[in-house]
């Protein structure tokens, strides 16, 4: 029984649990249809607006789109998806047992109402905000003051562009304490990390605000006209000058001695003495006779339902967060020659978005909600049409965040959290993780590196979660008395995979267990499947 658990991985489960491998016959896929309870409101009337103009493509191009999902393949999607993390046992076994037409568009519901919703979007936006916190060690105090001003705005539903008019309009500077540093607000809980992450910068500022909020790579005009959209040098520094209201000496990436001019709206253009005024992208200027300050002329103009770019850049990166590939990609240059692959599409949803307030929540359970969202992965056709299509869901790797804490729902791991700066000790299991699997490539191209997959195999984290006296998940289904074989395997699937095990991925795994000839051996080999679950590719993809 003293198999290579490399071995193992290879010849049980490389096929077994490929998500790629057919599914078996379900006759109750196509009852999953969607009916939307009353509770999900006017998001079901854009889901079924999304599905026609999908199938009015799939028409045109000839595609036949992939079948349902079944509940457990769903089931495991909208969880990474809106949740960040696979469920647990028990999660999984409910939802599974239910019953009714309508138990999607519940747990939907119940996702978008938990306090895990608000955690995992406050990672993919904070990542997307402010990646430079993310990205260095020394700069990761910036996280928690920034992460809880996220997290708290996620929490109660306050509209998108309420949120990003607080963040372009911020209040920097403590007015009671003249002179004070700026790095003295950073535990409260605020954007300021925002500004400190970007060094104050006119032009760093100016660039991730152009980029994230409206779609649109202004800084490739920093230096000269952007060689392939209308945009011009002198918009990028019209935007920058928005941001010129900072004075401070940067060093080393701190600024010292900073503070802010709220009048000024100016800036220099550099390499000669020519001086810009502040201008919206659209050629309107603000009316500085108000004595606005620019920020927030900059912040109201951003944030209008009528602005061309902001819903467009928002919906188009939501679209992305869920399919893997965008309406338009690259996801943050909406440019003229980056044609969406559905213009009529990506116009509904940010009219929609736009309409209703900008809520982002009712734009997920829009898309959630639609059955173009709840398709396989697996294509009818041994040709697979484009992804870009939609007419199946793109597989996804998924994010360091949502690997961690997957393999902590998975093994009962606990970081202990007595002490605060515990989860940014560069030893700590979750900052291991998030070092190592730290991605530069989009979800659907990501590719694992060595490194990587010798984490997953040999790490202390994993190492420790599947040895029996350590590893709390396995030590629970060993130690239960109540369970056979057969009831360990599918409760390891089911805490893994978030599936009950196929027929002849039991028989098998039953078969090798019980070739065991002593406790220690079947306990070793039971030991042997949780870490084979952990490293197969379908625990590791979201699909």
């Amino acid at each position: 029984m003293n198999y290579p658990r490399q071995w193992m991985l290879g010849c049980i489960f490389l096929v077994a649990v490929d998500p790629l491998a057919a599914a078996p016959p379900d006759s109750g896929l196509e009852k999953a249809l969607i009916k939307p309870s009353p509770t999900v409101g006017e998001a079901s009337a854009l889901a079924e607006r999304i599905d026609q103009l999908l199938a009015s493509k799939w028409q045109e191009a000839q595609v036949e789109p992939s079948d349902l999902t079944d509940d457990a393949e769903f089931m495991r999607r909208i969880y990474l998806d809106v949740a960040g993390r696979i469920p647990t046992v028990s999660e999984a076994r409910a939802f599974l047992a239910a019953n009714g037409q309508d138990k999607r568009p519940k747990l939907i519901e119940k996702l978008l109402a938990s306090p895990a919703y608000a955690n995992h979007f406050t990672n993919v936006w904070g990542e997307l905000l402010i990646p430079e916190a993310r990205a260095a060690n020394r700069l990761r105090f910036l996280e928690p003051g920034f992460d809880a001003w996220l997290r708290k705005h996620f929490s109660d539903n306050t509209r998108y562009d309420q949120t990003v008019r607080e963040l372009i309009a911020a209040e920097l500077f403590d007015k009671s304490k003249p002179g004070a540093s700026p790095y003295s607000r950073v535990g409260r809980t605020s954007p300021i990390s925002f500004y400190l992450a970007k060094e104050l910068k006119p032009e760093n500022l100016a660039a991730a605000t152009a980029r994230i909020f409206m779609g649109v790579k202004l800084e490739c005009a920093q230096c000269h006209d952007h060689p392939h959209a209308k945009w011009t040098r002198q918009q990028f520094w019209e935007t920058a000058a928005f941001f010129a209201c900072f004075e401070g000496q940067n060093a080393n990436g701190f600024v010292n001695n900073a503070k802010e001019v709220p009048e000024r709206h100016e800036i220099v253009m550099p390499g000669g003495a020519r001086v810009v005024q502040a201008a919206f992208l659209d050629g309107g200027k603000p009316d500085w006779k108000n004595r606005i300050s620019p920020r927030v002329a900059l912040a109201e103009w951003l944030t209008r339902p009528e602005n061309p770019y902001f819903a467009r850049a928002t919906v188009n990166r939501l679209w992305g967060h869920f399919f893997g590939n965008a309406i338009v990609e690259p996801i943050d240059d909406l440019i003229g020659e980056n044609k969406p692959s559905h213009p009529e599409l990506l116009e509904e949803l940010a009219r929609q978005f736009a309409a209703h307030d900008f809520d982002f929540k009712y734009l997920v359970r829009a898309i959630t909600l639609s059955r173009a969202y709840q398709l396989s992965s697996r294509s009818k056709s041994a040709d697979p049409p484009d992804v870009r299509l939609f007419a199946r869901m793109a597989i996804k790797g998924l994010s360091p965040e949502q690997l961690f804490d997957s393999l902590v729902q998975a093994t009962g791991y606990r970081e202990d959290k007595s002490d605060p700066n515990r989860v940014f000790d560069p030893i700590s299991a979750r900052q291991e993780f998030l070092t190592k699997f730290a991605q530069a490539d989009k979800r659907t191209e990501a590719q694992t590196s060595i490194l990587q997959a010798l984490a997953l195999m040999n790490g202390r984290f994993v190492h420790s979660a599947t040895t029996p006296e350590v590893g709390e998940t396995l030590a629970a289904v060993l130690d239960a008395p109540f369970f056979d074989t057969a009831g360990r395997i599918e409760t390891l699937y089911l805490a893994t995979l978030s599936r009950k095990p196929r027929s002849e991925e039991a028989e098998k795994l039953i078969k090798f267990v019980n070739k065991a000839k002593t406790r220690e051996e079947s306990r070793t080999a039971l030991a042997d499947v949780f870490w084979a679950l952990l490293n197969s590719s379908e625990f590791n993809l979201n699909h």
